[in-house]
């Protein structure tokens, strides 16, 4: 697999420091001889990290289809809206964006649209805007009508609007920008993050959807066939703290966590999950949430394909009232993250740095047997009342007959960001715990995390080993990606951060 470099252009950095000491003067001296300059005097005359933050509405129209199951539905109410919030550093003439949206996935020609905007309006490039989705599984689609066609460039009208808010949302942050501070923290909230991946006793595992016998289970429930589960979890939520200089009011949070979409929403009903709840308490547990210009918190989804709040390992607990439990996952994770806030050291210097690379990766498509088996299950009379016993079969012979036609490979973005001694990574996959991890360990920056699901929507991503298991998130039309994905956009990532890492 070969991939692309885009890097963020450093001319800036390169200039003399004379040069730029001149143009610094010429501008002053335009501004005394110019009326209505003072303001941007006062910029030129402040140079460092600037931050501005912002949010726009992303919520669809009554109607559209909820998506996250296997038969999507039309949604009949908006519990609370949806957001594309996003962040914006400047240092030294260089920008980087990050924005995370409310979105179960969307399609890399929504976010390829987005970033054509943000360049236009902006000035800031594709490499350097991180933009992904938390996966919310109570919103509408903004993935393609055949998720599996990466070469078609037609939006819907629904992504159509999301790509426009996005650029309205960085355009509004660029205009808030002002002289800011960061700083980095960690905190652990191992309680609600559970592999969701099973090793049970020999003989326990019923059947895929394929007639055949994988070696792990994805939510078993509790029972006694139980063995171990078949992977690691991540319970960091990793912190960038963003505050105006001097100690000032707070700007901006943003969080990741590696914790799938809660889900405990009412029926037919629209919601950002826990996400949004997080941002909201959050930012009233900073004492930020009546400010002007408005606190924003993000918090992106980690590296948790294999994982969700369900602990099969002992009886689940009685059901609470609709958004008891997305309430009280948001509470620990924000009460987490706001003690870990307390007392933080700030700095106003942060090399900025992004990359951007375009790999061609194989993508997985149905052998001639695996098509026979696909039309003949399709050619069958639906079976009512045996509820995934006969959804599953279809649903997956209906994705090997698009996977069919497929493109053989396809090409795939996978991103670095650089701030200060930081580094995020960006995945277009629901990425495997493991993963996120070993970018963790292996990474010359400290802290360094994963948004998932960034740049567009290319399925799961277990890792080989997790490939030879079995298991749903395995399964072809699941994850479309050749079994060595992960080790290849691993070492691509790897690669780029070496590269940031040596430059001053």
């Amino acid at each position: 697999m070969i991939f692309g470099v885009r890097k963020r252009s450093q001319t800036l950095r390169m200039a003399p420091r004379a040069m730029k000491s001149s143009i610094t003067l010429c501008f002053l001296a335009l501004c005394f001889l110019l009326p209505g300059a003072s303001v941007f005097a006062q910029e030129v005359q402040s140079p460092g990290l600037r931050a501005g933050a912002a949010t726009s509405n992303i919520t669809p129209e009554i109607g559209g289809l909820i998506v996250g199951g296997f038969s999507p539905f039309p949604s009949t109410h908006i519990h609370d809206e949806l957001h594309a919030r996003c962040l914006v550093l400047e240092n030294e003439g260089r920008k980087v964006a990050i924005v995370v949206c409310d979105l179960l996935g969307a399609a890399r020609q929504l976010f390829d649209e987005a970033a054509r905007l943000v360049e236009k309006e902006c000035g800031i490039s594709r490499e350097a805007l991180l933009m992904s989705c938390t996966h919310t599984h109570s919103a509408s689609s903004a993935l393609s009508d055949n998720r599996y066609d990466t070469v078609s460039t037609g939006l819907t009208d629904y992504q159509r609007f999301v790509a426009r808010r996005i650029a309205d949302g960085v355009r509004r942050a660029v205009n808030l920008l002002r002289p800011a501070e960061i700083g980095f923290a960690s905190a652990s909230v191992p309680g609600q993050v559970f592999n969701r991946r099973w090793f049970m006793k020999e003989g326990t595992v019923p059947p895929n959807p394929f007639g055949g016998i994988d070696k792990v289970k994805m939510n078993p429930g509790y029972s006694a066939n139980l063995v171990k589960p078949a992977g690691p979890t991540d319970p960091e939520v990793s912190l960038l703290a963003v505050r105006e200089k001097g100690g000032g009011p707070w700007i901006s949070v943003l969080a990741n966590y590696s914790l799938h979409y809660v889900g405990d929403v009412g029926p037919g009903e629209v919601s950002a999950d826990y996400f949004g709840v997080f941002c909201t308490r959050l930012g009233s547990l900073l004492g930020a949430e009546r400010q002007d210009p408005p606190f924003v918190a993000l918090l992106s989804n980690g590296t948790s394909g294999d994982v969700n709040n369900n602990d099969y390992s002992r009886p689940a607990s009685p059901r609470g009232p609709k958004y008891s439990k997305i309430q009280a996952v948001a509470e620990e994770v924000a009460q987490a993250a706001a003690q870990a806030l307390t007392g933080l050291t700030f700095t106003t210097e942060a090399v900025l740095d992004a990359r951007l690379k375009e790999g061609r990766v194989k993508q997985r498509r149905p052998t001639p047997e695996q098509v026979a088996w696909a039309e003949q299950t399709l050619a069958q009379p639906v079976a009512l009342g045996k509820g995934s016993a006969s959804i599953l079969p279809r649903a997956y012979a209906e994705r090997f007959l698009k996977l069919k036609n497929a493109q053989p490979e396809i090409t795939i973005p996978v991103q670095a960001l650089r701030i200060g001694p930081a580094a995020i990574t960006g995945i277009p996959c629901e990425t495997f715990a493991e993963t996120g991890l070993d970018l963790k360990a292996r990474s010359p920056f400290r802290p360094t995390w994963t948004h998932s699901i960034a740049g567009g929507y290319f399925g799961y991503l277990p890792t080989p080993e997790q490939h030879r298991l079995g298991g749903y998130e395995t399964w072809m039309g699941t994850s479309r990606l050749e079994e060595q994905a992960s080790v290849k956009i691993t070492d691509a990532l790897l690669e780029m951060l070496s590269q940031m890492s040596a430059t001053p």
